[in-house]
This record gives structure tokens, sequence and C-alpha cells, in this order.
């Protein structure tokens, strides 16, 4: 692995939720009060300044919600500003799909090119009714602007950066494969916690090794993808797993 190609990554909450935590974990815990953080991850590396995801554009800031996931929630530009980036500064940004938490800010990022599967900007624009997280305007903007570059497939986006098709939440989830110092790190394509791929004892005696995510499109498909993207990495960074709300840098 060429070091000049290795990324830091570095996890910034830009907003929560506060539901149950089958939401997270397919067919278990449900009833169980639980908060998730949002995160957009910043790749810091290279000459590009990246960013895998946006977030929420007015994330609700609560002490009650930074204890529960412990860290500190950010608005959009003050998260950048830890790392002395602006909104404009961005080059690249790359969704893991569009479910409205994870693109609320890209208008803000008038500089920046958008890798998104085509399957999810199908979904934006035409939703299942079942699915109401995907929310057009979010997108509108960039759209507009031709800043959007569609992926059909397994993609190399920058050396030391890929990103691998892994329908398993939504049609057209991106998992981003990211080199690092310590192996390579993936952001799965996909909304789940550390638990659905490391599950607890009482669901591993059930004879699963992982579990699917709680939203999804087909569960046994998404069993498949968690197992695969599981076994694909050094490093797993969930898209929701709290335990990075008070990390600053990974690895």
């Amino acid at each position: 692995m060429n070091a000049s190609n290795q990324y830091k990554i570095h996890p910034i909450v830009m907003g929560t939720k506060a539901f149950n935590k089958g939401m997270m974990t397919y067919q278990h815990d449900y009833g169980e009060p639980y908060t998730i953080p949002i995160y957009c991850w910043y790749l810091e590396g290279g000459d590009k300044k990246i960013l895998v995801d946006t977030g929420e554009m007015a994330p609700l800031l609560s002490k009650e919600r930074e204890n529960s996931i412990g860290g500190k929630i950010y608005k959009f530009e003050e998260g950048l500003a830890r790392w002395g980036l602006k909104p404009k500064d961005i080059d690249i940004v790359i969704h893991t799909h569009l479910h409205n938490d994870h693109c609320e800010n890209d208008y803000k990022c008038v500089n920046a090119t958008f890798y998104v599967h085509e399957k999810e900007l199908e979904q934006i624009h035409n939703p299942h009714p079942l699915d109401f997280r995907y929310l057009e305007d979010c997108i509108l903007d960039v759209e507009n602007n031709g800043q959007i570059k569609k992926v059909t497939g397994d993609t190399e986006i920058l050396p030391g950066i890929n990103v691998v098709h892994t329908p398993a939440h939504t049609e057209g989830g991106l998992t981003v494969l990211v080199d690092t110092s310590k192996g390579k790190a993936a952001i799965p394509g996909f909304c789940v916690i550390m638990e659905n791929f490391y599950p607890p004892i009482k669901i591993k005696a059930m004879e699963m090794e992982v579990i699917p995510p709680g939203t999804l499109i087909n569960s046994y498909e998404a069993y498949n993808i968690v197992l695969k993207v599981r076994d694909m990495a050094d490093i797993l960074l969930p898209l929701h797993e709290p335990k990075f709300a008070s990390v600053d840098t990974i690895p």
C-alpha cells in the first residue's frame, strides 16, 4: 500500500435520532430506546478535500442527545471548521445513500463533485411508498448544477478510495473503502451500528453471524451483504455507531 494514498478519517456528528433500537437491529431489541449519531466523515489525505455524506441541515443541539451518544453535535459549518474547512472547500462528496439525514447539506458544497449510485437517484425522484426517508429537495441544487457523477457499480474514486455497491438498506447503497495506515477501513453503505457486525451471544446462539439493518430491502440479501462488508475490511465504521462520536481521528 502506497503511503501517499493512505487517509485519516475524521467522524463529525452532524445530527442525531432518538428512536427504537430495532431500527438498527433487524428483528431484535424492539422497544429499547436508542440514540444514534448521524455522521459526516472527512477523509484527510492527498490534495482533495473529501466527505462521505453531509448530515443534517438543522441538527437538534441537545445536551441530552450529546450525553446519549457521548460526543458533541455540530452544525455543518462548525463541524467542518474543526478541521480548517468551509463548505466551499469540499472537492468531493461520496454518498453512502440519499436518505435525507445523509445529504441535507449538499447544497452548501458548491464546488464539490458528488458520487451517487444511479439507483439512489432513481429512488429519490420516485421513492417507494414504504421509504419516506428520501426528500428530493435535498439534492435538486447540486443535480441542477451538474455536480453529480452517477456510479453504476464498484468504482475507484481516487487511489486509496473505492466504493462497492451494497444494496442492503437501499437500492443504491455504496460502501466506501478507504486505505489507512492500519489497513482498509469500510464506511458501510447501510445504516447499522457495530452490533450488527458483531452480535451478542444471544444472537450468535441462533446461528446468526451478523444482524441485518433494521430497515432493509431484502432480508436474506442484506444479511449476506453485512457479512461481506465485515470480512472485506480491517476497520469497520458503521454509519450510526455511537462510540465514534467521541473520536477525532481514525486510525
